[in-house]
């Protein structure tokens, strides 16, 4: 499967006249939880040529590629992932960290090295804690529930734990939020999950598991306290993104 995502890249360099910097899987497949029909959400970053930002009309700054039952496949154009560096954007700080890396590039490797100081902790703990919340009321309350869903709600939960102890950008396994943040006595809950969710179709019902509601509503509680007590985080400016914008655009 990599080979053929490698040559659907190399497609969209061709056809859009683009430069492809860097390109990784983001989704279950990233995160370690995928169902044997999992499709691969593949996710790049993109250059144009000079003209292209010279223009008076502007032009659209993402590709939206390929969608079907195995291939996900679009990307973001190099300023607006600047722009969006800028504001911390958790999901950007989540393809950076991506274990499954299908392109890199020696341009990129320029930007990420600036990665670390623009993440504020405020806005990823809430990204993270918007997502947990609105799953968990959306999915998790029924009798039956889809599996994934309380895998979408955890890693979340999980992720924030990890930005209010370490003040970084969470990892992408799950495994290692796990490890580092998951309390002892609801592991053999979330390890039985797992393993379910490994081996059932990605629409797979279950019935509700109490002990896990707990304890999702009692930290969704207890993060959106800390959250709202850290103080707030004063954004850089935009000297050195420009510099990496135009240094890259020119080449």
């Amino acid at each position: 499967m990599k080979d053929i995502i490698i040559s659907k890249l190399n497609e969209i360099e061709q056809r859009e006249n683009v430069r492809v910097l860097y390109a990784v899987e983001s989704g279950s497949r990233a995160w370690g939880f995928e169902s044997p029909d999992s499709d691969f959400d593949v996710r790049f970053i993109y250059v144009k040529p000079m003209a292209e930002y010279l223009r008076i009309d502007r032009v659209r700054d993402v590709i939206e590629w390929e969608l079907n039952e195995t291939l996900d496949i679009n990307g973001w154009d190099l300023q607006k992932t600047l722009l969006l560096l800028r504001n911390s954007n958790p999901t950007l700080f989540e393809w950076a960290n991506s274990p499954i890396v299908y392109k890199q590039t020696p341009e990129w490797e320029t930007v990420a090295k600036v990665f670390p100081d623009y993440f504020l902790s405020k806005p990823g703990l809430f990204h993270y804690l918007s997502m947990a919340a609105g799953n968990y009321r959306e999915y998790l309350k029924s009798e039956l529930v889809r599996i994934k869903k309380y895998l979408y709600v955890l890693r979340p939960i999980l992720a924030c734990k990890w930005i209010l102890r370490n003040g970084t950008p969470p990892p992408m396994r799950f495994s290692e939020l796990v490890e580092s943040q998951l309390e002892p006595e609801i592991l053999p809950a979330v390890e039985r999950l797992l393993d379910i969710k490994r081996l059932s179709p990605e629409t797979e019902m279950m019935p509700r598991v109490p002990e896990l509601n707990d304890y999702i509503e009692r930290n969704i509680l207890l993060i959106q306290e800390q959250a709202e007590q850290l103080p707030g985080e004063r954004k850089s400016g935009y000297g050195e993104l420009n510099e990496i914008f135009l240094r890259l655009v020119k080449e």
